[in-house]
Formats: C-alpha cells, sequence, structure tokens
C-alpha cells in the first residue's frame, strides 16, 4: 500500500455499527462493560479512546512503522521518549533546536537527575565524543530548526551501542519526506500540530517506533501521565493527514520557489534551505530526503532590527508561532519559537536577532513572492529614514 493510501485507509475502516465511512468522533470518557474486567476492549477514555486508536494506526503506518501513541501535543510527545531514561542517564543532543525542547530538557528533565550534552550533529566526530558510558540516548532533529541543519541519520544509528535508543523529531521533513525508521531510528516524535494536523486547528503529538519494548513502555506512560489528546483533537488531526501528500508537495514547490527568489535578492544576506545548492548538507537532503520540505529560513543584510520591521510589512505571511498550516507564517526565532534559550547561547548557534523563519504555505507562489518583494523594498536602505 502506497503512502497515500494509507492515509486516508489504515486505521479508518468504516463504522462496524453504523457504516460510517468516516472514523467516528467517540466523545465518551467511559465504557459500559458487561461484567468486571468484560468489555468490548474499551474502559476509559484516557487509557483508550477508538478515535485515537485510528490516528495512531494510521501515523504509524505512514512512518512504515507498528506502534503509535497519539499525545495532546508535542511537547508531551518528546516527554514520553525521555520517560525511557532513568536518573543519571545522559543524551547527546542537537544544538540546533525547537526552543520548547530545549526548555524541558534544560529546565525541567535536568531537575531529575538526566544530562544532556548539545553538540553540532553534522559533525559526526563531534557526536561521537560526545558519548559517555551512561549515554542512552541520542536526541535528533533534521532538518533543525530553526537553521535547517540536516544530521545523517543512518550514520547516528552507525554510533548506537546496545542500550542505547536513536530518536528522530521528523516533524519538519514529515514521514512523506523522509523515514527515520526505515534508516535505523528506534523511535519517530511528530509535533502533530504541524504539517499532519496541517490547519493550524488543533495541537497534538505522536510517537512512533517498531519497537514492542518501547512502544509498551511510552505507551505505559501515555496512559499513567495522562497527556492524551482528546476524540476531537484526534480526529481533526487524522482528517488532516488524509493530504499530507498533496499538501506537503504543494509546501515544498512553493518553499523552492521562495528560497531562490530570496537568495538572488540583494537584501538578503543568507538563506537556509536543503533543497538550494548551496546549502551545507545539500547532498545528504537529496540521499536521506525525497524532498525539501516547507520551511525556509533567511537574514536580512543590513542591521538586524530590519528583520522586525521587515516581518510586520508582510500580507500573506502572518506574524505568528507554529508552522505547518496552509497558510503560510513568518516568526522571529529570537524572540518567539526559541526565546526560551538564553541570548548567548542562541547568537553562538546562529540564532540571531537579524533571522526569520518561513512557514511557506500552498498559497499561489507568485503572490508569495510578490508579498516578499514588497516587504523587502519597504524595508530597503533607501527607504529607511
Amino acid at each position: 500500500m502506497k503512502f497515500s493510501t494509507k492515509a486516508i485507509h489504515v486505521g479508518q475502516e468504516a463504522d462496524p455499527t453504523t457504516g460510517a465511512t468516516i472514523v467516528p468522533i467517540y466523545q465518551t470518557s467511559t465504557y459500559t462493560q458487561e461484567r468486571v474486567g468484560e468489555h468490548k476492549g474499551f474502559d476509559y477514555s484516557r487509557t483508550i479512546n477508538p478515535t485515537r486508536v485510528a490516528l495512531e494506526k494510521q501515523l504509524a503506518s505512514l512512518e512504515g512503522a507498528e506502534y503509535g501513541s497519539a499525545f495532546a501535543s508535542g511537547m508531551a510527545a518528546t516527554s514520553a521518549v525521555l520517560n525511557l531514561l532513568s536518573s543519571g542517564d545522559h543524551a547527546v543532543v542537537s544544538d540546533d533546536m525547537y526552543g520548547g525542547t530545549y526548555r524541558l530538557f534544560s529546565r525541567v528533565l535536568a531537575r531529575y537527575g538526566l544530562r544532556f550534552t548539545y553538540v553540532d550533529m553534522t559533525d559526526l566526530e563531534a557526536v561521537r565524543a560526545a558519548v559517555e558510558p551512561s549515554t542512552k540516548l541520542f536526541w535528533i532533529e533534521t532538518p533543525t530548526n530553526p537553521l535547517l541543519k540536516l544530521v545523517d541519520i543512518a550514520a547516528i544509528v552507525g554510533l548506537r551501542k546496545p542500550g542505547q535508543i536513536v530518536a528522530v523529531d521528523n516533524t519538519f521533513a514529515t514521514p512523506y519526506f523522509q523515514q527515520p525508521i526505515a534508516l535505523g531510528a528506534d523511535v519517530v516524535v511528530h509535533s502533530t500540530t504541524k504539517y499532519i494536523g496541517g490547519h493550524s486547528d488543533v495541537v497534538g503529538g505522536v510517537t512512533i517506533t517498531n519497537d514492542r519494548t518501547i512502544a509498551d513502555t511510552i505507551k505505559f506512560h501515555q496512559n499513567a501521565v495522562g497527556g492524551v489528546p482528546g476524540p476531537l483533537d484526534a480526529w481533526l488531526t487524522m482528517r488532516g493527514a488524509k493530504t499530507l501528500a498533496l499538501r506537503m508537495r504543494e509546501h515544498a514547490r512553493n518553499a523552492q520557489a521562495v528560497a531562490e527568489f530570496l537568495e538572488s535578492h540583494d537584501e538578503v544576506a543568507r538563506v537556509y534551505y536543503p533543497g538550494l545548492p548551496s546549502h551545507p548538507q545539500h547532498a545528504l537532503a537529496r540521499r536521506q530526503m525525497s524532498g525539501f520540505g516547507g520551511m525556509v529560513s533567511f537574514v536580512l543584510a543590513g542591521p538586524q532590527e530590519r528583520a522586525l520591521d521587515f516581518a510586520h510589512r508582510l500580507r500573506f505571511f502572518s506574524l505568528a508561532e507554529s508552522l505547518g498550516g496552509v497558510e503560510s507564517l513568518i516568526c522571529h526565532p529570537a524572540r518567539m519559537t526559541h526565546g526560551s534559550i538564553p541570548k548567548e547561547d542562541r547568537e553562538r548557534r546562529g540564532v540571531t536577532d537579524g533571522l526569520l523563519r518561513l512557514s511557506v504555505g500552498i498559497e499561489d507562489e507568485d503572490d508569495l513572492i510578490d508579498d516578499l518583494t514588497q516587504a523587502l523594498d519597504a524595508v530597503a536602505p533607501a527607504s529607511v529614514s
């Protein structure tokens, strides 16, 4: 079964009670039992819900895996993966990463005895040097947020020793463009809020794995901690995922055009997009991904404060947090998505006040480029008083 067919059919058989073609929203907290312990496989909706089960099957199939666990947010899914570790364990982590993940690792989990070493994972020797006897996890983002670095998943997997786990946040690439489990990763995480949901109307997350032991442990924590999505959230996410392939093709086509336009413009100092031949890991992107995604980051030429002026002049790129919806968004990572990272750490990694991040939507390509053009013209030096 091919990707688009899985997205529409796996976990989404006709309802056996009514024949409804679309999986119902099972808006219930509990289930009537015939006798104590005798039920139809459902007892309490924190533990299990039919709508959520359908979503978990659908998303696991898109990653080419068997087990999925859905959560109320991407951060809840990330936290569940870190529950695979114990106090005293060590993780090697991408240094360019989502600010919320950094906050979870550095300000929450570090208090419970987990230790994290942040390295540039594009440098395999730096990753190797960071490994300790207590290392239990490699945490990869690829492409990274917000600098869109590419990490060689198979190469990191090659460093893994028995008892170590390789986890990949696949949110930016999506399972349509990248399949980490096929490259040897143990577990994949998504913020389904982003491309999988795709319509900026629901918050969620998922973990996916082929390892039964990892799946059982995550499922235990899903129930024990309780960070689960409600049935309506699961249903909205499942509906969004049905069109993931169609949307990602348009996101990537528009992003390529936007990146090429920005790279050619005199007012732009640098563009980060894996689909550009100038990207340092372009060859890896072509090998590891089947498409380059919808995220583009760039730095304007001149003073850094121009970035804020530029961002508020756009018409079709809304100034907003998040990404991956059908509408285009722009954000200022240093003050928005990555504000939880100390300024000196951000800037050392390249997340400066001049950096802007685009989530390129599926609007008409010409309209998006016209919008960027008028904003660039407005902040050009001759226009600055």
